[in-house]
């Protein structure tokens, strides 16, 4: 009886071990799982784009029209790249909307240095609840709006909603800036 009652008390503080260690992965599981790659090796040459991953509380936005990538900042002034050969042939994929970059005013909690940080520009709100993509528009200071549901969020408080109805913070993907390379790839 004794060891049966010992069986019983290790299985049940072994599960208790599991299931919070299955809750603490998804508390601190911050990128969300959509798909996305993009790498530019020489972001000098686009000022608009070394400007938000050089400079504290900038961003700017990605996009492309299939012959060049855009960064475009809150204040509308636009750098282009040429989409080239290795560029179509390695691939790459700008999220739903494109992406946000930019580089956080402090370091995150649990880190010691300032970083480049990659959200969608799609307002993660709108496309879960209708399943549609709404871009954001940069806002100066470091936060985007979606004209169609109201919402502002932070991009310096990891996304989070700073304004409008409650609901999810931006989609966030996985980002390394070591350089004069971004490379963008949630895998």
């Amino acid at each position: 009886m004794k060891i049966q009652s010992f069986c019983l008390s290790a299985v049940c503080c072994l599960s208790s071990v599991v299931l919070l260690s299955c809750n603490d992965g998804e508390v601190n599981n911050k990128f969300c799982n959509l798909p996305a790659r993009l790498n530019v090796e020489n972001v000098q040459q686009a000022p608009v784009l070394y400007t938000a991953c050089e400079s504290m509380g900038e961003y700017c936005y990605i996009t492309t029209d299939g012959q060049k990538f855009n960064f475009t900042d809150a204040q509308n002034h636009t750098s282009s790249i040429n989409i080239t050969a290795m560029t179509e042939y390695s691939g790459y994929y700008l999220g739903l909307s494109g992406f946000i970059v930019g580089k956080l005013t402090i370091p995150e909690m649990g880190e010691d240095f300032v970083r480049v940080v990659c959200y969608d520009r799609a307002c993660s709100n709108c496309y879960q609840n209708y399943n549609i993509t709404k871009p954001l528009m940069l806002i100066v200071g470091g936060y985007a709006k979606c004209n169609s549901c109201g919402r502002t969020y932070n991009l310096n408080d990891i996304g989070n909603i700073s304004d409008g109805p409650a609901g999810r913070s931006l989609y966030r993907y996985r980002v390394n800036y070591i350089g004069n390379v971004l490379v963008i790839n949630n895998g």
